[in-house]
């Protein structure tokens, strides 16, 4: 059972969620509810991260912390930029960060990182070279930036998924 459905509590709330949604019994509705719901089971079971650890402790404390402070402290410079004229002249840019991060897990916990806080997007991430391209909407000094971002995030991502 577990080949044709791999995740049958998933697959029955999906469902469950779909006739929800739709507020309806309907036939129609049931049979293409089950239908997605079959798909969304069979293609978590293909997306699954590869086995491993994390390592829940002070790195995971420190880097939610964090995350919060900086997009607290984003979002009232972005808005004292966008809002106050007299803030002058803001330059935008592309940064290319070398990353020594490669679990998959983490690199996208770090996406998430990144496009959550205010002023910054992450752009293009660079497989073969471990390039991470991100665009600052206030980019002043890029090498000053890449080691705040570095000593900010990279590490405790590394010690948490690594």
């Amino acid at each position: 059972m577990k080949r044709w459905l791999p995740f049958p509590l998933l697959s029955l709330s999906l469902l469950a969620m779909w006739l929800l949604l739709n507020q309806t019994l309907w036939l129609g509705h049931v049979l293409l509810g089950v239908l997605l719901a079959l798909g969304g089971a069979l293609v978590l079971a293909e997306l699954q991260a590869p086995a491993g650890r994390l390592r829940l402790g002070v790195a995971l404390a420190e880097l939610l912390w964090l995350v919060l402070a900086d997009v607290v402290r984003s979002n009232l410079a972005v808005a004292r930029l966008v809002l106050d004229p007299r803030t002058g002249r803001r330059v935008a840019g592309f940064i290319h960060m070398p990353l020594a991060l490669r679990q998959p897990g983490a690199l996208a916990v770090l996406a998430c990182i990144i496009t959550a806080t205010p002023g910054t997007s992450w752009v293009r991430y660079d497989r073969k070279r471990h390039v991470v391209t991100i665009h600052v909407f206030d980019l002043v000094d890029e090498h000053d930036w890449i080691e705040k971002f570095k000593h900010r995030y990279e590490g405790r991502l590394m010690e948490i998924f690594e």
